[in-house]
């Protein structure tokens, strides 16, 4: 099985930026949780049936997919609601992004997961790497990407690790501040690296 690092990162910080240059420049196996995460509560999924009986059929739309916004509503507003979603979804995940890493054919595999650290996530990868920026520049950053309010973008950073819990966490860090020059060096050095642990593995 290939050696495996997990990518975190908050709202607006890269994380897609890194992959897509792991992916496309460098080759490596990317496993997306986001991606994932949608692929088990697609429709006709036991998933998806299982949170239409409990949270009634306004939670589907009308092509019979998951209403997403109605659904974070309803968990943002319920802490008990929010664990009960994440209690049904979260294994499902997890069994996933692991058959994922499983078929990975590179000389590593990357889990991109911007709850790493939040989920037991980082348990199934060897190392991990945080893309860091300030909170001023995620928020930014998610206003222009996502065409968010900034109230909106503070919101969902309320909800997340903080970013120094994170920076204690991680392996390894990248400041991902500057140009995507400066990026794609960082990634460069630590792809060397990666491909180091990968040989001893």
């Amino acid at each position: 099985m290939a050696y495996k690092v997990g990518i975190t990162g908050g709202i607006g910080s890269g994380k897609t930026s890194a992959t897509d240059y792991l992916a496309n420049i460098k080759q490596i196996t990317i496993v997306d949780a986001d991606i994932i995460a949608r692929q088990v509560v697609e429709p006709g999924s036991s998933a998806l049936s299982t949170i239409e009986e409990h949270f009634g059929n306004q939670v589907l739309l009308e092509d019979g997919s998951l209403n997403r916004p109605y659904l974070r509503q309803l968990i943002f507003n319920s802490p008990i609601e929010k664990t009960w979603l994440e209690k049904l979804l979260h294994p499902l995940i997890r069994q996933q992004i692991i058959a994922a890493l499983e078929r990975a054919t590179s000389a590593y595999a990357v889990l991109v997961s911007p709850l790493l650290f939040e989920t037991d996530q980082h348990l199934l990868v060897d190392r991990t790497l945080l893309i860091d920026v300030p909170e001023t520049v995620q928020i930014t950053r998610a206003c222009q990407r996502d065409k968010m309010s900034k109230e909106q973008a503070q919101r969902i950073l309320a909800t997340q690790m903080p970013r120094e819990e994170k920076q204690q966490r991680a392996d390894d860090i990248i400041n991902n501040q500057g140009s995507i020059q400066h990026l794609y060096a960082q990634l460069d050095q630590l792809h060397q690296q990666y491909l180091g642990f990968a040989c001893h593995d």
